[in-house]
């Protein structure tokens, strides 16, 4: 990977949302109902090719909102990419929110690499859970804990159980970037990384490309490689032959 694109692997947690209802199913809660809103708990965020012990963890409870949010924006700020699971869908949307909330302008602006839209578009796995589909491919997974019991527990400031949290927090990122690399050669519309560092693979950096045939478009024939590194197909920028007339 090219050491001049910062990829970061991130995944947030969130204390949920309270609200008063009368019953458990088909319920419309209205917004007077609601004791207290939902909010970020912690996150976890390591560097693509930095060490595990790199991995930086903040929360509401062992650092403080503030610092907690202040920390996670200027990581995204940092970053040219943001690797996750769901990230577009979930991470990226509730933190915007809580730097909004907080008063704070929007980090500089990134490409999201969405692990769980790789999943969905380009596999049938049984499930796309990122538990079960690290699994399939031989990972650890994640952290087995009792359930929503930790998000209980957590929120009366249970320091054993903030402990696990931390842990399981960690683990998720850890999770992520190994799923990064298994699945690398399967990302539709990952960054180009030559345009950062060097001309190799433009997914993975590396020079080690083997020629394997041609691309041909309605516009002209591409030369195409294979990456010997991480199994990512890719095409010349320059056609060797195009047309000039072409189907109106």
């Amino acid at each position: 990977m090219s050491s001049n694109i910062n990829i970061l692997a991130w995944d947030i947690e969130r204390i949920p949302a309270r609200s008063y209802h009368w019953g458990l199913r088909d319920q419309n809660i209205g917004l007077s109902q609601i004791d207290q809103h939902g909010e970020m708990a912690s996150f976890a965020a390591r560097w693509i090719g930095s060490r595990k012990k790199d991995v930086v963890f903040r929360s509401s409870f062992h650092d403080g909102k503030e610092e907690m949010l202040e920390s996670l924006w200027n990581l995204h700020n940092e970053a040219d990419a943001l690797l996750s699971w769901n990230g577009a869908g979930f991470d990226t949307k509730h933190a915007n929110t809580e730097f909004l909330l907080a008063g704070m302008s929007p980090p500089s602006p990134s490409k999201e690499i969405d692990l769980l839209k790789t999943a969905r578009s380009r596999f049938n796995f049984l499930s796309n859970k990122l538990d079960y589909v690290a699994q399939q491919l031989g990972l650890s997974g994640k952290i087995v804990h009792e359930g929503f019991g930790l998000w209980l527990k957590i929120m009366e400031d249970d320091e054993k159980a903030w402990n696990k949290f931390k842990r399981y927090n960690i683990q998720d990122v850890h999770l992520l970037i190994d799923l990064y690399d298994l699945l690398l050669p399967w990302i539709d519309g990952h960054p180009n990384v030559n345009l950062y560092d060097g001309d190799g693979c433009p997914k993975c950096g590396s020079w080690n490309l083997q020629s394997r045939g041609y691309r041909t478009t309605g516009l002209g024939m591409y030369r195409r490689y294979h990456c010997q590194d991480c199994g990512a197909w890719s095409t010349s920028g320059k056609a060797l032959n195009q047309a000039d007339i072409r189907e109106a």
